[in-house]
């Protein structure tokens, strides 16, 4: 249900969108040249498939460049070479690396679900992607081929207006650093932000409803949908081209919360630094040393070494490590207080905070209840000579035998180092016998990018609008 907005703060809201709207907007100059160098880029793209014999079927551009949604300082082009769908995936890449390498200049490779080029084309970025033109988008062969039928539904729908809101909305999700749906970001892809503005009727519009969404959200566009969700998903919009897709699949429920938090706070308090985009911040070693003292803390530093897969594939393996290690953490009995990873160019960290660098030396063994057979096997293990007992063998309140025993390592690291060839640390991330594996207390370490990444996430999580 959405919550009353106080006419006067929406009144400023109005005002301050309006400044903003008007600083975010490329001029009309540059939006005609971009114009202009769209049809040159599709025709010079058709012309130089018809002269290498390559089999592509069409060129377009698609996404917000095609639709005029894009942000002064984000002027990307997506080119799409979309290829007959008997073409075997591996000419699917050849031609396309092919012709994009053809097309544009200071080209270079990049990954995503194939391989694509990167370059530049009169000025502007151009990722030339291969893919498949179907028929039929609820049967895409590849990642990319819905594009064709998100774009013509776009055009289809949006107004002159709309354009302005969801510019509007794309740098406020910027501002929040929720925007972009690659895994290492889980936020808001550009077509979800379109079509939930579309929904919604504007930016404000959209705000006013998240400000009192409960997550799970659903959602429904298309009547009769069921998308195919997993059990934690924080949205469900159903794709208007395949009512049988989640387009929110990406976003995660930390950054559905901020959204959520973020419109209340906009629309109770509209401020202009709603829509800064504030640059990533590193915390340095040392700064971070006199936080954990002022804590009283203690955070441990895992390295492992970074396989070769794109950050699409990387990141969720890192969260599922980063889950893993501090599991293991608890079950060793330290008290987790929070947790981080950083992808580096060579090794991967996950940071571990706890309470305590140690645990205490007495460890507590549950054993049977009286009366039943295994109460022999149990007294016999803790009463040999040389059992490492503390107290016990004992009788507890509830009835059951117990023992305390004696630690023979209490320290976070040396545990954690023995047990992480055991961990389900992502198919990638599991460190072969012999690699380069580091389990130190962050006392020990030394600067690095990715430390410094990683040490900013862990100590300094604040909401985005509460700036210091």
């Amino acid at each position: 249900m959405a919550l009353p907005v106080p006419p006067a703060a929406d009144a400023k809201a109005e005002e301050i969108e309006r400044a903003v709207l008007q600083r975010i907007t490329p001029d009309a100059a540059t939006e005609q040249r971009l114009h202009e160098v769209l049809g040159r880029l599709v025709a010079r793209a058709e012309a130089t498939a018809r002269e290498r014999s390559i089999p592509v079927r069409r060129c377009l551009v698609a996404g917000s460049a095609a639709r005029g949604t894009y942000l002064r300082d984000r002027m990307d082009i997506d080119l799409f070479l979309l290829f007959p769908p008997e073409t075997a995936r591996a000419d699917l890449e050849r031609y396309g690396l092919d012709l994009g390498a053809r097309l544009l200049e200071r080209t270079e490779t990049r990954y995503a679900e194939h391989p694509y080029r990167r370059g530049v084309f009169e000025g502007f970025q151009v990722d030339a992607v291969p893919g498949y033109a179907i028929d039929d988008p609820s049967h895409p062969q590849s990642a990319v081929d819905r594009t064709p039928f998100h774009q013509a539904f776009l055009a289809a729908h949006q107004t002159p207006e709309m354009i302005g809101q969801v510019r509007l909305a794309k740098q406020f999700f910027r501002g929040l650093g929720i925007y972009g749906s690659e895994a290492r970001t889980a936020g808001l892809s550009g077509y979800l932000v379109e079509l939930l503005v579309l929904k919604f009727g504007s930016f404000r519009g959209l705000l006013r409803t998240a400000q009192g969404w409960r997550i799970p959200v659903h959602l429904v566009s298309t009547p009769g949908a069921h998308p195919r969700v997993p059990e934690d998903v924080a949205l469900v919009l159903d794709d208007p081209v395949d009512p049988g897709r989640n387009v929110a699949t990406a976003l995660s429920r930390r950054n559905l919360a901020v959204l959520i938090l973020a419109a209340e706070d906009y629309l109770a308090r509209p401020s202009p630094r709603a829509f800064d985009v504030v640059a990533r911040t590193t915390l340095a070693i040392g700064s971070a040393r006199a936080r954990i003292e002022e804590r009283g803390t203690h955070v441990t530093v895992v390295w492992l070494p970074r396989p070769e897969l794109v950050d699409d594939i990387l990141y969720p393996q890192l969260r599922k490590a980063e889950r893993s290690i501090a599991d293991e953490a608890g079950r060793l009995g330290f008290t987790v207080v929070g947790t981080a990873s950083a992808a580096g160019a060579g090794r991967v960290v996950v940071l571990l905070e706890v309470e305590h660098a140690a645990v205490p030396a007495v460890r507590w063994q549950d054993g049977p209840p009286a009366g039943i057979d295994r109460v022999g096997s149990f007294l016999g293990k803790w009463t040999q000579p040389g059992a490492p007992v503390l107290q016990g063998p004992y009788v507890t309140s509830e009835g059951k035998l117990a023992v305390e025993t004696r630690r023979s390592e209490r320290r976070l690291e040396p545990l954690l180092a023995a047990s992480l060839d055991r961990l389900p640390l992502g198919r990638d991330l599991k460190p072969a016998a012999g690699a380069p594996v580091s389990v130190r207390a962050l006392a020990e370490e030394s600067e690095e990018p990715a430390l410094a990444e990683g040490l900013s996430e862990l100590l300094e999580k604040r909401l985005p609008w509460v700036r210091g």
